[in-house]
């Protein structure tokens, strides 16, 4: 059977996904807000997703090991004791990569949180087993952990796996899934069969933010997009959860939203985010970290449309003269 037939053959209403939002680490003057922050995690876990910090989408490769420590027990605050929540693991740039990993893991565990490893230059060029060995030497005595392939359009340390080495990956146990970001169909959708037949509890966790119905086809999520709408995307997962077709309809708005977002340059989406969060009022400004690159502000114009087929804002006439206009 083909890829394709197998992933029609997963098409099926009553699904529940997973979904994880990669959240935005808002910026003021340079800085942190770590009130805009702790409010929009908040808000992402109220709507249902669970929260994913110090990944691309927070900055986390910008921010040192002091900072991203601040992001953590930020995030812990405004969750609450005992909700769950991810976090980006990092090899520290410099030494040994093993033990910078043992670090920022704990530093995870610590706040009750689940790492999600992110790609290290060290890890480019080993062979299949001897990065799975990698990922086993590091997770030793961890509980659980999700890995992550990164495609390089996001950031030069990532890489997409060849078959084998997702194959020996999918054989570590503390690893409960792997989210998949080479924005391209294909190639998650053989993740998918090789998972369905070696592992099936086993989750991908789809990054490809230009194809988010992949969900529908047996990924679940953790994605940079979700972050511009949280309550959005609950909805559109609570509508395939029932098998409504309303699903179809918010899904289109939400790539509408993503294809605006994440084209290329790929990296400059967080400034559309904090452009789109902003529109919608849930952002003071749309500044971001400094180092991060930025899209035109004429950006807001085609954002403003996106919010308003989602609905996303009451007044768009309003909105333009405030939040548009002025940028122009």
């Amino acid at each position: 059977m083909s890829e394709l037939a197998d992933a029609f053959a997963r098409l099926a209403p009553g699904r529940r996904v997973h979904g994880i939002s990669a959240t935005l680490l808002p910026f003021r003057e340079g800085r942190p807000d770590w009130d805009a922050f702790t409010a929009h995690v908040a808000r992402t876990g109220g709507a249902g997703l669970d929260v994913a910090v110090n990944m691309d989408t927070g900055f986390g490769d910008l921010l040192d090991d002091a900072a991203r420590g601040e992001v953590l027990d930020a995030t812990r605050s405004a969750l609450g004791s005992g909700v769950s929540f991810y976090a980006g693991a990092f090899s520290g740039g410099d030494g040994d990569p093993h033990s910078g990993y043992r670090r920022s893991i704990r530093a995870i565990e610590k706040r009750g949180a689940v790492p999600v490893i992110v790609q290290c230059v060290a890890m480019h060029g080993l062979g299949a087993a001897d990065k799975a060995a990698f990922y086993a030497r590091i997770l030793d005595g961890v509980e659980r952990a999700v890995a992550f392939e990164l495609g390089p359009v996001f950031a030069p340390h990532g890489e997409i796996w060849d078959d084998e080495t997702f194959a020996r990956v999918l054989e570590l146990p503390m690893l409960v899934g792997a989210k998949h970001s080479s924005l391209d169909r294909a190639t998650e959708l053989r993740r998918l069969v090789a998972r369905d037949r070696a592992r099936p509890e086993f989750r991908i966790y789809t990054g490809n933010d230009l194809a988010i119905d992949m969900v529908a086809y047996g990924s679940d999520y953790l994605l940079g997009l979700s972050t511009f709408a949280p309550e959005d995307f609950a909805a559109r997962d609570q509508l395939l959860a029932t098998g409504d077709s309303g699903f179809l309809v918010q899904n289109d708005a939400l790539q509408h939203l993503g294809n605006v977002g994440f084209r290329e340059p790929v990296p400059a989406y967080k400034h559309s985010a904090a452009m789109f969060l902003h529109l919608t009022g849930r952002l003071a400004s749309a500044e971001i970290h400094p180092l991060a690159p930025r899209r035109p502000e004429s950006d807001r114009v085609l954002l403003l449309d996106c919010a308003r087929r989602l609905g996303a804002i009451e007044d768009p006439e309003h909105v333009y003269r405030e939040r548009v206009a002025p940028f122009l």
